[in-house]
């Protein structure tokens, strides 16, 4: 059974793993733990592409095996300080990987990687305005969300923690109140996740898919680990689907008991 089919941006997509493509061993491992992970959805730094060298081969291994599931490159503007940086960075994408999606970063802290909301609403409004499918990159603050809404994103992107962390969702209950006050808007948790489990949880919490990337890369085995996530975000969502037994505050027994005990002889 597989969870209900969903969109971004008018695109209809069945799974719900977005996958980075940074620090993976070799290209033919990058592809192998794109098909392990049944991702439609592949992001690419574009700066990484522009300093050539060994990347360049990623790159191709990427755009292939998307192009054998009907996949969807995602350029990212990762490395960002700045709205003009973003949008000079996500126009440079779009003419090169002739795609209007755009995962936009704009970083505001060396130390955590969170996202200056000031740049990024910026550049956020700017790139819509030229007709960009915008994927912001954003911490889990409701009213910083409703602006990029309000500037003409239809999907977001909020973190669960920094940057490459692997710690996991810090804010559980900020991403709850995101989904509850913005029920149509789909939600991928972006960044922080380390293990399965915390992709279930995400998933559980009602948010619509994850990206991740170093969780996988930096595993162990990198093919073993996408396939865990694979099944951990099947898992999240069907949960989701299906609706959790409500929590008590004391045991509830399972069994029913009525009358009186017997004695078989």
């Amino acid at each position: 059974m597989n969870p209900t089919p969903w969109s971004v941006y008018d695109t209809p997509l069945t799974s719900r793993f977005f996958l980075g493509s940074s620090g993976y061993p070799s290209p033919a491992v990058l592809r192998q733990c794109i098909e392990a992970s049944g991702t439609q959805v592949v992001t690419v730094g574009l700066r990484r592409t522009l300093a050539g060298g060994g990347d360049n081969g990623f790159v191709a291994e990427i755009v292939s095996a998307l192009r054998e599931r009907g996949g969807h490159l995602l350029p990212n503007t990762a490395g960002c300080r700045t709205a003009r940086e973003a949008i000079n960075l996500a126009r440079m994408a779009r003419e090169l990987y002739d795609t209007p999606w755009i995962k936009l970063e704009v970083v505001g802290d060396e130390h955590t990687l969170q996202p200056d909301p000031w740049e990024l609403l910026l550049a956020a409004e700017a790139l819509s305005k030229e007709g960009f499918c915008v994927f912001p990159y954003c911490t889990d603050d409701l009213v910083t969300c409703r602006r990029l809404l309000d500037a003409g994103c239809t999907v977001l992107m909020p973190w669960g923690a920094p940057i490459g962390s692997g710690q996991g969702l810090l804010n559980p209950q900020a991403l709850r109140t995101l989904r509850e006050r913005l029920p149509d808007v789909p939600l991928i948790v972006d960044a922080g996740l380390g293990t399965p489990s915390h992709a279930v949880l995400a998933l559980e919490l009602g948010l619509d898919g994850v990206l991740l990337n170093s969780a996988v890369s930096q595993s162990g085995d990198p093919v073993r680990m996408a396939t865990a996530f694979a099944h951990a975000v099947q898992a999240g969502r069907l949960a989701r689907e299906a609706g959790a037994m409500a929590a008590q505050t004391m045991a509830v027994p399972t069994t029913p008991v009525t009358g009186r005990p017997f004695l078989i002889d």
